[in-house]
């Protein structure tokens, strides 16, 4: 990968410089072209000027054939390509003043179109560019003689040069310069590669090792935590991962264990006591038969709790919501733990009055929930369990539901209370995740440890909120609190 980064970054900067390159050699070419005609111009001039001169000083001679072999003597030095020396009448005729009657014979690559003969009959420069070759085209005022009578014309200087290629002149310093933009290009690609690849193979070395089940490895954070933030945070984040997927597995390994206990103690009495019946060990038949039965409803608990939170943890499953009396259903839902409480030595108090508030809840559900939050406090209680049901001071509007306006009745509570030994602080965040066991308890043969877990999502499916409290006095203790939508009271109530 490291090989791929750099090999992809020398190529970019090779790209970005044989562009700039193309581009600078362009520039530099027309610069080399407009430099040569401002040359050719101003040596035209002063070869004009001179021939004016010289004209004037001897007024019989020729001044083209003078300019024509000044022009042989100068091409070496002045280093032109061609010369020559033309006439402009006044109707833009172009001939050669030396020999009219011949065809005006211009440097290779000119033609006469090229030369604006108006522009050079009133006496202005004509210069430009044609076929990569730079011409000048100076007029200056003569008197010539012409099928023997002197006539006053224009004549005009006609210089051309090929401009300096500009590879001659920026290739070379083009070249160097791009061999070294690629050697220090390549060098920063390499140690770029290996700073951000090294990471990022570390990194999988990582994942591949959680993957096959060594959760305690950890992202070594990179040295430049500044400079490197994303490759940081990669590293934070595979490590928090891991960190997550071993708190879940220790979490599986206590459920498992607690689940195992809970399938083995009543496994354990059916056992027993079936072969005791069968070895004839027992003279109360049916008795045993009765402690067999009891055990085979707490498996039978168990399993339908594991199947009930799986399908609550899908979302298959449905609600059937209605306006209920939700101290009625409190109520009966409590009442039927009596017997139990009874058993444990533990008193069940019980304040959920009928006919003084409504919720729109499932009440199949909600005296679901009931029960599961008295058998949590049961299996850990030391003497008492209390279960209040009433109308709750909670604001908050229930998450993800759109109430119109005037239609939102507030909330109904519901607490159960235990003065057990209560829930570590660090643990009251995590009481009803599916895994999580809170707190150590009495082996106490009633609910199946699962309860507050089908609560959490009982509870969210209705529109409520729940949550655990602990503790509630000096010597422990645990309030489960769920409030849920209360609905609009009936008409015995008002």
């Amino acid at each position: 990968m490291t090989r791929r980064l750099t090999a992809a970054m020398v190529l970019m900067v090779v790209a970005a410089l044989v562009l700039s390159g193309l581009v600078t050699l362009y520039l530099a070419a027309r610069s080399n072209a407009t430099q040569t005609r401002t040359e050719l111009v101003r040596e035209g001039v002063g070869l004009a000027a001179g021939v004016q001169q010289e004209a004037r000083s001897s007024p019989s001679g020729d001044p083209a054939k003078a300019l024509r072999s000044l022009l042989l003597a100068l091409r070496g030095p002045f280093r032109l390509d061609g010369s020559a020396v033309v006439a402009v009448l006044a109707d833009g005729r172009v001939f050669d003043p030396v020999t009219p009657r011949a065809k005006v014979v211009l440097p290779a690559g000119l033609t006469v179109s090229d030369l604006d003969s108006t522009a050079l009959y009133n006496l202005r420069t004509v210069s430009g560019e044609t076929g990569g070759v730079v011409f000048a085209a100076v007029p200056y005022d003569a008197s010539i003689l012409i099928l023997g009578r002197t006539r006053q014309v224009v004549q005009a200087v006609v210089l051309t040069r090929t401009p300096p290629s500009a590879w001659s002149t920026a290739g070379p310093w083009f070249l160097v310069s791009s061999l070294a933009i690629i050697a220090v290009a390549w060098l920063v690609a390499y140690r770029l590669g290996r700073r951000f690849v090294s990471p990022i193979k570390a990194t999988q070395i990582v994942t591949s090792r959680i993957a096959s089940g060594d959760l305690d490895a950890r992202v070594k954070l990179p040295a430049h935590n500044q400079r490197d933030p994303e490759l940081t945070a990669l590293a934070r984040s595979v490590n928090s991962m891991a960190e997550d997927l071993g708190r879940v597995r220790a979490d599986e390994r206590r459920f498992l264990q607690s689940v195992s206990h809970d399938l083995r103690t009543p496994l354990t009495s059916i056992r027993g006591f079936a072969e005791a019946i069968e070895d004839g060990a027992t003279e109360d038949t049916i008795a045993a038969a009765q402690v067999i039965a009891s055990q085979a409803r707490r498996l039978e608990r168990l399993v339908g709790d594991l199947l009930a939170l799986a399908t609550l943890q899908a979302r298959r499953f449905t609600l059937e919501t209605a306006t209920v009396d939700f101290g009625a259903v409190v109520s009966a839902a409590a009442g039927a733990f009596s017997p139990a409480a009874d058993e444990l030595g533990i008193s069940l108090r019980v304040d959920a009055p009928p006919r003084t508030c409504n919720a729109v809840v499932d009440p199949d559900r909600l005296s679901q929930v009931t029960a599961n939050l008295i058998e949590n406090a049961l299996r850990y209680a030391g003497s008492y369990v209390e279960v209040r049901a009433g109308r709750s001071t909670y604001e908050a509007p229930p998450a993800g539901r759109s109430t119109p306006p005037g239609r939102w009745a507030g909330w109904v509570e519901l607490s159960v209370v235990d003065d057990g030994p209560g829930i570590p602080p660090e643990a009251l965040s995590r009481v009803f995740e599916r895994l999580f066991v809170a707190r150590p308890g009495p082996d106490r043969p009633i609910g199946s440890g699962l309860g507050l877990a089908i609560v959490h999502e009982l509870v969210t499916a209705m529109g409520g909120v729940v949550r655990a409290e602990s503790p509630t006095n000096q010597g422990g203790g645990t309030r489960m609190t769920i409030h849920l939508p209360a609905g609009p009271p009936s008409p015995a109530q008002t």
